[in-house]
């Protein structure tokens, strides 16, 4: 093929670098192993590369042979986490695309851990995923693990505007009123952390998982008996939170948890709240490193 007929090759009639280009969506099994066990992800990658301001096309069949060779390979030669196949994976694109100076991917998938309800009851429960890497020529990179979680909010607001309704209208239980939680809106609550991997460092994505949902007002389970139910709707009135005080939370565990990590980490932090009285949702986030919230 002549470089006339490679037509990616060619110059760019508007000469703006892009910053990413590639596919998204390959779908592919991933083999994890970790010191508890080894377990297949169904996995969804996104693969790009920047694009100089002088070339016309990325070569995207690149990217998808890259997936291809190196997420095959994990079935027969387990990886440690999505976090290091990504940096594989950007590390064999910056060979691929010797025009590229930049590359990304991500791959999630869900992921499931047996659990009990409040009363014991085992269940298997979904949870999802997610590694990344950025990559870049001059050998700088960035590994992310992170995870999302479903669980229940109970609005501390509505909660106390409730306790004083109740106490004017029964006036003789205002003293039991005072010190017991009532009926507030609840929320389901989706809340999402991906924190940087330092390079000499581990983080176990089921750890991730236990703090993320001990910062909600309570875990939410697949399968619920009565008394089940009245535990975790319980256990959410006696825990009343805002989307903020889940997302402030989570930083603080990550920093008490975390503690020997340097200041330059990265984390990312989102809590959504899918209202049940409003026809909006609410929304919490912060992104910053470790560092600024040692500050």
């Amino acid at each position: 093929m002549t470089e006339r007929d490679d037509v990616q090759n060619q110059r760019a009639e508007q000469r703006f670098k892009l910053t990413r280009v590639g596919v998204t969506g390959v779908k592919k099994p991933v083999v994890v192993e970790r010191p508890w066990g080894s377990v297949t992800l169904n996995a969804t990658i996104d693969v790009y590369v920047d694009l100089p301001s002088d070339q016309k096309g990325s070569h995207m069949s690149r990217n998808v042979e890259v997936t291809g060779e190196i997420v095959d390979r994990s079935v027969r030669e387990p990886v440690r986490g999505l976090e290091d196949l990504t940096s594989q994976m950007c590390e064999t694109l910056l060979q691929r695309h010797e025009y590229a100076s930049y590359s990304e991917v991500e791959a999630s998938a869900d992921y499931f851990l047996e659990k009990k309800s409040p009363l014991g009851r085992p269940s298997l429960e979904n949870y999802h995923i997610i590694g990344r890497t950025e990559a870049y020529r001059d050998g700088r990179r960035r590994k992310y693990i992170g995870v999302e979680v479903v669980g229940l909010n109970a609005c501390p607001c509505a909660m106390e505007t409730v306790r004083t309704k109740l106490m004017e209208k029964y006036p003789e239980q205002k003293s039991l009123l005072k010190n017991i939680p009532v009926i507030t809106h609840n929320q389901r609550n989706v809340i999402s952390l991906m924190i940087e991997v330092p390079n000499d460092k581990e983080i176990e994505v089921n750890t991730l998982i236990k703090l993320l949902e001990n910062s909600l007002s309570s875990p939410t389970h697949e399968i619920l008996k009565r008394d089940d139910e009245a535990a975790v709707v319980m256990h959410a009135h006696e825990n009343p939170k805002f989307v903020e005080d889940v997302v402030r939370d989570v930083l603080q565990g990550v920093l008490e948890m975390y503690n020997d990590f340097p200041d330059s980490t990265k984390i990312e932090v989102m809590s959504r709240s899918e209202e049940s009285i409003h026809k909006h949702n609410a929304l919490a986030e912060r992104i910053t490193t470790f560092g600024e919230l040692r500050k």
